[in-house]
């Protein structure tokens, strides 16, 4: 590797041919595929999750802010399908930002966004986790052998290659969806709004319908959030599709549209039926709580408990498909170690970037299990993968709004019809996330903190190091070909 060259404050290594012919990625995804990876990344918020923002919200101010996150979403996805017709590569966000704001710029957005996707399948692992052990009736202490049952298990089967992969995410995304249909209307016989879902008892100062008052609202954000985060990954699939100036801005809009209707439909459905919104609060599987209100406790219950599982299921698959991807293509262009970019000779799948994005999520999550501390292990873990997914939400869309203003000339294929308005607004909310992460809550703050020390630790590692280890790889080349047009 010779004939390095400056740009700016990073150097790029010439590499061979043969660097990417050991880094090939196969095409296989259609708009169905999708709108089910789509999908299915987020489906698992319907399962579990969600509904610990009861506790910190009340029903009322978990509704409101799920509100302000559904329309911080529309504007998110909209820009984002503009930008990935525009800039169809892997990297996803970490090229939109690239593009717009220099390798600096790039090298922030996918460290944020490599946090939200290394945490967001160990917050559903612990759903599985929790589902399993009530399925079976296994005591607390075996909640890792069922995490590293389930990552074991998906690792290996998004190893085994990328038609498998779509393929079984199209099946339990389906599945996970006939799920709920089946809650859904075996929910709405039973629902009585005030004796369930306004039954958390209201704080000094509060309400029936906001208990905390407004305050609450700000503390229900991140949990609103479940309801969607990681519908935004479609992007690092880019490659891997046939088409993905015309498939990505339909799979991405047709996935957000399906799940703003699941969103409501559990708040309202799964706690306005008992046990009600205070025991669901706390739970690790509140589809089954409201399962055995609707079928009772027996083996009916338990029976479609197993196969709620699905949802959560759906969810973890398709983000370590995610987290594979961003990790690959972070590693392809040299921000992270050049090792992981590495695909399998004959499957072409990033293995190698699977296992240690999976490997880092088990031991956070195992750490967090044994350090005694007093909030939920998914809870906690679930406000880390926010705090990146938000500074991830505010770069891209500061890029979205850079991109329309230096490159107008980019040929844009899809745009959004929210413009810079609904970049902006989404922007603000992510923003205002982001402070609440840290201000509302004190029980989930030192977990903040925690992620927040990962996230310096990653800056230091480029300022370092990796600046000084770049790829031309095709986000690389494209950013720069961009800026030398302008």
């Amino acid at each position: 590797m010779a004939n390095n060259k400056q740009h700016g404050s990073v150097v790029y290594e010439n590499v061979d041919k043969d660097y990417f012919e050991k880094r090939k990625l196969r095409k296989f995804a259609r708009v169905f595929h999708l709108w089910a990876l789509g999908v299915g990344a987020v489906i698992s918020g319907d399962f579990f999750g969600w509904n610990f923002g009861l506790a910190s919200g009340g029903f009322g101010g978990l509704f409101i802010a799920t509100v302000i996150i559904t329309l911080m979403y529309a504007g998110l996805c909209f820009s984002i399908a503009e930008m990935t017709a525009a800039l169809p590569h892997t990297g996803g966000a970490y090229s939109f930002a690239r593009s717009s704001m220099g390798p600096w710029g790039g090298y922030i957005t996918g460290l944020a966004e490599n946090m939200e996707y290394i945490l967001t399948p160990a917050v559903i692992v612990v759903g599985i986790g929790g589902y399993l052990g009530a399925i079976f009736g296994t005591p607390d202490s075996w909640a890792p052998f069922w995490w590293l049952v389930a990552y074991a298990l998906f690792i290996g089967l998004n190893i085994l290659g990328v038609e498998i992969s779509f393929r079984f995410s199209v099946a339990i995304t389906i599945l996970a969806l006939l799920i709920l249909v089946v809650f859904y209307i075996g929910a709405l016989s039973h629902v009585d709004l005030r004796a369930n879902a306004l039954n958390i008892p209201a704080a000094e100062g509060g309400t029936t319908w906001l208990p905390f008052g407004w305050k609450g609202v700000l503390a229900a954000l991140p949990f609103a959030i479940w309801f969607y985060l990681a519908i935004e990954q479609l992007p690092l699939a880019a490659e891997e599709s046939h088409s993905p100036q015309k498939d990505m801005p339909k799979g991405i809009l047709l996935g957000l549209l399906t799940l703003v209707a699941c969103a409501f439909l559990t708040l309202f459905l799964n706690a306005g039926i008992a046990p009600g919104a205070l025991e669901l609060s706390t739970s690790d599987e509140p589809l089954f709580d409201g399962f055995k209100t609707i079928f009772g406790a027996g083996m009916g219950a338990r029976a479609l408990a197993l196969i709620a599982v699905a949802g959560l299921v759906a969810s973890f698959h398709t983000i370590i498909y995610a987290y594979g991807r961003q990790i690959y293509s972070l590693s392809r262009a040299g921000y992270f170690p050049r090792f992981l970019s590495t695909t399998h000779g004959s499957r072409q799948t990033p293995h190698v970037a699977l296992i240690a994005g999976g490997g880092l999520g088990f031991i956070v999550a195992l750490v967090i299990h044994f350090s005694g501390s007093e909030s939920p292990v998914g809870a906690a873990l679930l406000n880390m993968a926010v705090f990146g997914a938000v500074i991830a939400y505010m770069l891209q869309m500061l890029s979205f709004i850079l991109l329309r203003l230096q490159f107008p000339h980019i040929e844009r294929p899809y745009r959004s019809p929210l413009g810079m308005s609904g970049a902006v607004f989404a922007l603000l909310i992510s923003a205002l996330t982001l402070v609440a992460l840290f201000v509302i809550d004190p029980v989930y703050r030192k977990v903040v903190v925690g992620a927040a020390i990962w996230f310096a630790l990653g800056l230091i590692y480029f300022a370092a190091y990796g600046r000084k280890r770049l790829v031309m790889a095709p986000e690389e080349a494209f950013a720069i070909k961009a800026m030398d047009k302008s």
